[in-house]
């Protein structure tokens, strides 16, 4: 008995963990006036990430566009970018989206082991 009450308050204890996350695009985002944007920062995703972009009409015409969606709500900053929209996601060349992707799965520790 005393084991799990030694083990339940270390697993209780707060741990400072990693929130955040910076990333260096492989192109970069290429805004309206020509500015390229390629260092940014991104979150963990919580629940409401994954589950909020279920309800936009976008997505419920094409999945897939849960991705855009989904990643907009997880950039927290991409150069000067003042306000990470879909519309700005959608901008990104497909290497960027592609290499986003796989950042934000790895991130999440959603990554397939072995």
């Amino acid at each position: 008995m005393e084991t799990a009450v030694a083990e339940f308050i270390r697993a209780d204890a707060p741990e400072a963990i990693a929130t955040e996350f910076e990333f260096l695009l492989p192109k970069g985002y290429l805004d309206p006036d020509g500015n390229l944007h390629r260092k940014g920062t991104m979150r963990l995703s919580r629940a409401m990430d994954e589950i909020i972009p279920l309800r936009d009409p976008r997505v419920k015409a094409n999945p897939a566009y849960a991705t855009i969606v989904i990643l907009a709500r997880v950039i927290t900053s991409l150069g000067a970018i003042d306000e990470m929209t879909p519309a700005v996601v959608e901008g990104f060349f497909a290497c960027d989206l592609s290499y986003l992707q796989t950042f934000y799965r790895q991130i999440n520790e959603l990554e397939d082991e072995g």
